[in-house]
């Protein structure tokens, strides 16, 4: 079957569920779009170019950069671990998009995205959907649930496309200090999860002395490759991710590595097999933290900026695990709205709570444990900019968190 017969078959107003971050399959999107008037567009993070037109209504639990802002976007609020079951209930997909490589002995491989793709199909199979790959010479082939049976797929589309090298972060001073203040917390052994960014990077580079280090975590990058190097990472142990995206040197270094493991959603964000990992560190950052240690990592303001993402997931896990410990780790200062990050009260919707600790440039404040009277002293005097302590001391004071005259 051809890719416009397959679209004539569709019902009106279909949705369509496509791969994300940065595995999009740009030149089929472009045939799929072309051939219908109007249509909803499922996708995680979604990169600029997706189309943005009348009769697209851009669908997602996660805001990428390509869907900002846009007058056409639909927020489905969801962790990332529920989002296979929305994709199985309340938004089941007519069409499943894929990105993969050739196939070989009956499978293709999705490659650098696996995340909540399979789910999907399993979904759109039950409709009686379709399910349409293109085909990529240049996607590396990667083994787990990244490997999905030939006989899933309706229609292959041919085309190479090249596989999108994310813009590189620089780590500044700021960033470095707060990725040496979290390395310095981790033991040889533990389990690793982080995201990208100059301070997970920066977190991981202070790691390469350490020994035995695991990798369990949604996605990883370049500072997973150089811990290898190091030869920090436990070779015996799988390196286990749901998507991944870095330098070709990365995309090389998976092809065909028995030692990364792809999983689906399902497994990778389990807050209770991520707590079953030793020593599970959590490394994500937020838009701000309040003196209640709420932290806001989704909205700016009243408009969505991305979503909840997988940071609950692995907050939940990681304090779960044998010797876990979760950071928050956030510049003090937000250099684009020139405002503290750490405030009294956050007004936005909370993402995430009683994390192990918030680390800034300034210091480590210590959160697990203490009465909230210790939590705000420490986010105070240790977490937020000097320009602002005096301020959220008196905050502090008008929210009983402190005794009057602190």
């Amino acid at each position: 079957m051809d890719l416009s017969t397959a679209l004539r078959r569709l019902p009106p107003d279909p949705r369509v569920v496509v791969s994300g971050n940065h595995a999009t399959p740009w030149h089929t999107l472009g045939l799929l779009d072309a051939a219908l008037d109007t249509y909803r567009l499922w996708a995680l993070n979604g990169q600029p170019g997706l189309p943005a037109r009348d009769g697209v209504v851009l669908e997602t639990s996660f805001v990428g950069p390509g869907m900002r802002r846009s007058p056409r976007l639909s927020y489905v609020p969801s962790r990332l671990s529920l989002v296979p079951l929305l994709l199985g209930t309340a938004q089941v997909p007519d069409v499943v998009l894929l990105h993969t490589t050739r196939p070989r002995d009956g499978k293709v491989s999705l490659g650098i995205e696996v995340n909540v793709l399979p789910a999907a199909v399993d979904a759109v199979r039950r409709r009686g959907g379709l399910v349409v790959a293109q085909v990529n010479d240049r996607l590396p082939w990667t083994f787990g649930d990244a490997e999905l049976d030939l006989d899933l797929v309706d229609v292959l589309v041919e085309a190479d496309e090249v596989v999108p090298v994310p813009a590189h972060v620089p780590i500044d001073t700021d960033a470095a200090r707060i990725g040496a203040l979290v390395a310095e917390r981790v033991p040889d052994g533990a389990t690793l999860q982080a995201g990208i960014g100059a301070v997970p990077d920066a977190t991981m580079h202070g790691l390469v002395d350490r020994r035995g280090l695991r990798v369990w975590t949604e996605m990883f990058s370049d500072s997973v490759l150089a811990l290898e190097k190091a030869g920090a990472l436990d070779p015996a142990v799988p390196i286990t991710a749901s998507f991944l995206f870095g330098s070709a040197e990365l995309i090389d270094w998976v092809d065909g590595n028995e030692r990364i493991r792809m999983v689906r959603t399902e497994v990778a964000n389990d807050p209770a097999l991520i707590a079953r990992n030793p020593a599970m560190v959590s490394v994500n950052t937020a838009l701000q933290v309040d003196l209640f240690g709420q932290a806001n990592a989704s909205r700016i303001g009243a408009r969505i900026h991305s979503g909840f993402g997988g940071q609950t997931d692995f907050i939940v896990g990681a304090m779960h695990s044998p010797g876990g410990q979760a950071f928050i780790a956030l510049r003090s200062w937000h250099p684009r709205a020139d405002v503290s990050t750490i405030v009294p009260m956050v007004e936005e919707p909370v993402t995430s709570f009683q994390m192990s600790a918030v680390v800034t440039e300034q210091g480590v404040a210590e959160m697990f444990g203490r009465d909230q009277t210790a939590q705000a002293v420490g986010l105070i005097d240790h977490a937020a900019h000097p320009d602002v302590r005096d301020e959220l001391r008196e905050e502090a004071v008008a929210l009983g968190l402190l005794p009057p005259g602190s």
